[in-house]
């Protein structure tokens, strides 16, 4: 469960942050591998293109609009 008391999805228990936010992009491969991308990585260094998963802790989280 999370802090709220409500269940994770199963995106945010593998993904963690990723999967609710507005700079990450999911990238499936045509073998059907998913791997999630880091859209800050492009301009800024502190964050790893393709961050090890999950993510629990990101300077750079914002929630998406669509989540």
């Amino acid at each position: 469960m999370s802090s709220s008391g409500t269940r994770e999805s199963e995106p945010e228990r593998t993904v963690g942050l990723c999967a609710r936010c507005r700079h990450a992009r999911r990238q499936t491969t045509r073998r059907g591998s998913t791997f999630w991308r880091c859209q800050l990585a492009e301009t800024d260094a502190r964050f790893a293109r393709y961050p090890p998963l999950p993510v629990r802790v990101c300077a750079g989280y914002e929630e998406s609009v669509d989540g």
